[in-house]
């Protein structure tokens, strides 16, 4: 994993009534002048919240977006995949210190590395060996929601620690915005309560743009460009035209093992993929 490092407060979280006093970030903290959105729900989804979740990420793709999480099991994990595999950039704010051997949950430090490996970062206010606690948790949360522009609450129970980020929210004065479920389960209690309470209703991507009042784009107009770092831009400059990886890479003078981490890293920021045994631009 990468270094841990000293974070300068963001502008936005130092707003907030209890900013904390030092933060910590590994890898690198997304350009400020895009939209953060923190995407929140229940650690016992539903295959409806995962289906949902994905499906308004992946529309997403190419716009301005940081999609902020707690790495927690459930909806978290599933908004930090759905961020990659949408080539947006995620930040995750563990219950804990950075150190690896620390991170929560154990299961999550993989998803973690992938978020570092493009260029995505975490963030936590504890020293670097502090493992969780119950107390850690809500005070994550103030930082996800003081970081962001608005808060999705996809699934919750109606007493949870995600209401907590939502109510948060309304303190800091950001947007929350919920999205409904079946009438029938417990999961939709939280986010029915919060849309009752004025939260905007969120059933399509379009719907998330417009509370971060992001212009939607004319079909076929193109995507925002990725931060691409000079060898990526070299790599990519071979592809004028389909190529087998093998060719790719030879062409590009790394080793294979360099060549196949960038790859996949431009795959999943949607920079390229591989169809029919060619590697291609998007």
């Amino acid at each position: 994993m990468s270094p841990i490092e000293a974070l300068p407060i963001p502008s936005r979280l130092s707003e907030i009534a209890d900013p904390p006093k030092q933060l910590w970030v590994r890898g690198k903290y997304p350009d400020t002048s895009f939209m953060f959105l923190a995407v929140v729900g229940s650690r016992t989804y539903s295959p409806y919240g995962k289906q949902v979740c994905e499906k308004l990420i992946a529309g997403l793709r190419g716009y301005p977006i940081v999609i902020v999480s707690g790495l927690a099991l459930g909806i978290d994990g599933i908004a930090h995949q759905s961020a990659l595999d949408a080539g947006l950039t995620t930040v995750a704010v563990p219950g804990s210190g950075l150190n690896e051997d620390v991170l929560y949950p154990a299961t999550h430090r993989a998803l973690a590395r992938k978020i570092l490996e493009t260029n995505g970062a975490l963030v936590s206010e504890f020293p670097h060996d502090a493992r969780p606690r119950p107390y850690m948790f809500p005070q994550r949360n103030r930082i996800m929601a003081g970081m962001s522009h608005a808060v999705l609450v996809i699934e919750a129970e109606e007493k949870s620690g995600t209401l907590i980020t939502s109510r948060l929210a309304v303190e800091y004065n950001r947007d929350v915005l919920a999205v409904p479920g079946p009438i029938h389960a417990s999961t939709s209690k939280g986010p029915h309560m919060l849309l009752k309470r004025g939260a905007a209703m969120i059933t399509e991507s379009a719907d998330i743009l417009q509370a971060l009042s992001i212009e939607e784009r004319e079909q076929g107009q193109p995507t925002l460009p990725l931060d691409l770092s000079e060898d990526e831009h070299a790599l990519l400059s071979h592809l004028a035209e389909p190529l087998p990886r093998d060719v790719l890479i030879q062409k590009s003078g790394l080793s294979a093992t360099e060549a196949n981490i960038m790859l996949s890293s431009l795959e999943l920021r949607g920079a390229i993929e591989e169809h029919m045994g060619k590697v291609q631009r998007t």
